[in-house]
């Protein structure tokens, strides 16, 4: 029997469920790229980063807090909302404290294309999550599990 130290982290059970919700993620983040690009014209990043608008605080957030909750440096998150500001989803605005801080706000164009592309992303999620619980048992038990817990209100 090989030694602890032999064992690849792939092999182990921490590593194998990781190797599958990794499966997961790339199947689910695939889908829902394909058809919100497809459908809507939006990039997931994009999509998200209206999300997070659309359910901010006057639609708006500093460009540092987007970044963060997108899981993007700052680079990344700066092109972007360049490309939201240019399609008019959004626009930056000053932080009236600090004039170094920037904002990104949603605009109600931005606003109509979030409510038009929620339900697919909605739908396609839930088609993306059955598909992969049906194709394999272990994100069936995993995702079974899973749902109701965030089903309801907390």
């Amino acid at each position: 029997m090989p030694s602890t130290a032999q064992i690849a982290p792939s092999e182990t059970g921490d590593g194998l469920m990781w190797n599958h919700m990794l499966t997961l993620y790339a199947h689910v983040e695939h889908s829902l790229g394909t058809a919100l690009q497809r459908r809507h014209g939006l990039g997931l990043s994009e999509y998200r980063a209206l999300d997070l608008l659309a359910g901010a605080d006057d639609g708006e957030l500093r460009m540092q807090d987007l970044a963060a909750r997108l899981g993007l440096n700052q680079s990344s998150v700066t092109r972007l909302v360049s490309r939201l500001n240019a399609a008019g989803y959004t626009y930056r605005d000053l932080c009236p404290d600090d004039k170094r801080g920037v904002y990104t706000v949603i605009t109600d164009a931005g606003r109509a294309r979030h409510r038009e592309a929620r339900s697919t992303y909605a739908q396609v999620l839930s088609t993306a999550l059955d598909e992969a619980a049906q194709q394999n048992p272990l994100l069936s038990t995993l995702l079974t599990t899973a749902r109701p817990l965030f089903t309801t209100s907390p």
